[in-house]
């Protein structure tokens, strides 16, 4: 493949990439920014009423929920999940 394809197609992949992240709503939202505003909302009991996970029950705390969140897949799509409902309420219309 000479330079010029080579530019080319990672042009194509950049204006790519772009576009799918300008898509993606929790794109440069961090996890704990996600959980920051969802116990905000929610507070601990709401967001543990929405989410059965015991370390939102538990004396729960931003530091052990992320550590577990990390560590668990399913949990982190379920509260992703729930941000992403969350943004799209309070939406402007």
């Amino acid at each position: 493949m000479g330079t010029s394809a080579k530019v080319r197609a990672y042009s194509l992949h950049a204006h790519t990439s772009m576009t799918e992240q300008h898509n993606n709503p929790l794109h440069g939202v961090t996890l704990e920014q996600i959980l920051n505003a969802l116990v905000q909302h929610y507070e601990w009991s709401g967001l543990a009423e929405r989410i059965d996970i015991r370390c939102f029950k538990s004396d729960p705390s931003i530091k052990s929920s992320l550590t577990f969140l990390r560590k668990t897949p399913w949990a982190r799509e379920k509260v992703e999940r729930l941000y992403i409902k969350l943004m799209r309420t309070k939406r402007p219309v």
